[in-house]
């Protein structure tokens, strides 16, 4: 046993000092890219697993709809990239194969279908990869109810916490094991920037800081501590701390959880609470997802794979709402804001008023494609 130990403490000695150089990498800092300025913007087109390619296969149409006149005369072009699936990443083992993320860097901003990531072993998620790979720290996930007075947005560190190095803990065996937990200062700082910009841009007073800060002392204590110290540069905005248990509760107390508005997370917080918030707004299938860095942006739908509805051969009836959503987002990412817009009332028109196609996830309901071809109609009534 004291050999296990001993190598467990090599192995730690050496992730230390990883992260120190993730660190000295980040303080280095980098300049976001100004897409009203780039002659050619390049959409990366990923298909992932499940129904992965046949959601992103519409919401390529949509955007070829969408921005016709920029795809014809060359501005936005489309690079559509294999091999993510969980085959090819199983043959080659690697969460993204290199041929795969040579193509991504390509690109100045993704598309992407769920992923599926294996149960137990090394194999790391793709996501996870990707977002440290690309530096993309901000997950953004908006949630909007407007019936019942929710308009939220959720910053969410992308790229350290329990993620980082998730699949690299410690094991004793018979005995015990141990994951990593990791929160740095420029990581802290650079989303808790994004968050609070975000609502000095559009209006917000209020941020709530999330975390289990009276238990992770260590980390959700430093994270508390940073975000409080970009929040003195924007003395206009409240910003509240909750601890992330009670915050759960508070997105279903309908007596209080109108008052929220921007919320910043460390990375696990912010992926379950996120799912919690999405099912209020009608499932994780309504709801979109953006990683952005200041090189790179990735935009997804916040479900998985669903393996069992590729199983039961209905992959076809899957809902688009969700990738759709993640397209808005891109849109107005690469400054598209009136294609955004329109989208945007022709998702509320189809999804929340009209509802002459619904997409129900089994054959009683329309296909992806149907469904996609009557908000495209929609868009041109508008």
């Amino acid at each position: 046993m004291e050999q296990y130990i001993n190598n467990a403490v090599e192995q730690f000695k050496a992730l230390l000092n990883e992260q120190l150089k993730r660190v000295e990498n980040m303080e280095k800092g980098a300049v976001p890219k100004d897409y009203s300025n780039c002659e050619k913007i390049t959409i990366g087109i990923i298909g992932g697993d499940g129904i992965g390619p046949i959601i992103v296969d519409q919401a390529k149409e949509l955007i070829a709809f969408l921005l016709k006149e920029e795809v014809e005369s060359g501005r936005v072009v489309f690079n559509v990239i294999d091999g993510l699936t969980i085959e090819n990443r199983e043959r080659v083992g690697k969460a993204i194969p290199d041929d795969v993320l040579a193509e991504i860097k390509k690109c100045d901003v993704l598309l992407k279908g769920p992923t599926t990531t294996p149960k137990g072993g090394t194999m790391e998620s793709a996501n996870v990869a990707m977002r440290r790979e690309l530096d993309l720290y901000a997950n953004v996930r908006p949630v909007c109810v407007p019936d019942k007075n929710i308009d939220w947005i959720f910053y969410r560190e992308n790229t350290e916490g329990e993620y980082v190095l998730g699949s690299r803990g410690v094991e004793l065996p018979e005995k015990l094991a141990v994951d990593f937990k990791v929160t740095t200062n420029c990581g802290t700082r650079r989303i808790a920037r994004a968050a609070f910009e975000y609502a000095r841009q559009n209006g917000k007073n209020n941020v709530a800081i999330v975390t289990k800060a009276n238990i992770m002392k260590k980390t959700d204590g430093k994270f508390t501590e940073i975000c409080h110290e970009v929040a003195s540069d924007y003395p206009e905005i409240t910003a509240e701390d909750w601890y992330i248990d009670i915050m759960t509760a508070n997105l279903v107390n309908e007596d209080i959880r109108h008052n929220f508005q921007v919320f910043v997370l460390p990375n696990l917080y912010g992926d379950i609470i996120t799912d919690e918030a999405a099912q209020i707004q009608g499932g994780v299938g309504t709801a979109g997802s953006a990683n952005i860095g200041d090189t790179y942006a990735m935009f997804e739908a916040i479900h998985g794979s669903a393996p069992r509805m590729i199983e039961q051969g209905i992959g076809e009836y899957a809902n688009p709402s969700s990738i759709f959503k993640a397209t808005e987002m891109l849109l107005r990412h690469i400054g598209f804001t009136d294609k955004a817009d329109k989208l945007s009332k022709a998702m509320s028109i189809c999804c929340d008023s009209e509802k002459k196609v619904v997409v129900t996830g089994n054959t009683d309901g329309a296909t992806c494609k149907e469904f996609a071809d009557y908000l495209m109609q929609t868009i041109k009534n508008i």
